[in-house]
């Protein structure tokens, strides 16, 4: 599995990469990176079939875990061009990244 760091992450989405954030609604509307789409792990299975295989997609959680789980999940449907973010949306924030918050 593909990791990036937060910052390689903000540079895919900048060339174009989608960024999709996995935490739930609640965790999303208190804080997350700029420019994610929100698709809860929880229903992510049901869900994935939204994402563009044509798109690199890079997935963000609130530390890694569970978007490397969703990165994998997707890698088994067939997905390549996926990447986990290290340290997901705390590491973002801890950069100075662009975030949106409550």
């Amino acid at each position: 599995m593909q990791e990036v760091t937060p910052q390689e992450g903000l540079a895919r989405v900048q060339r174009g990469a989608l960024l999709v954030d996995v935490r739930e609604q609640n965790e999303y509307d208190e804080v997350h990176a700029q420019g994610a789409q929100l698709i809860p792990l929880s229903e992510f299975e049901s869900r994935y079939a939204e994402l563009p295989q044509d798109q690199e997609i890079v997935l963000i959680c609130r530390s890694g875990a569970r978007s490397g789980r969703a990165t994998q999940f997707l890698m088994d449907q067939g997905y390549t061009r996926v990447a986990n973010l290290q340290g997901g949306t705390l590491a973002w924030d801890e950069a100075g990244l662009p975030v949106d918050r409550a």
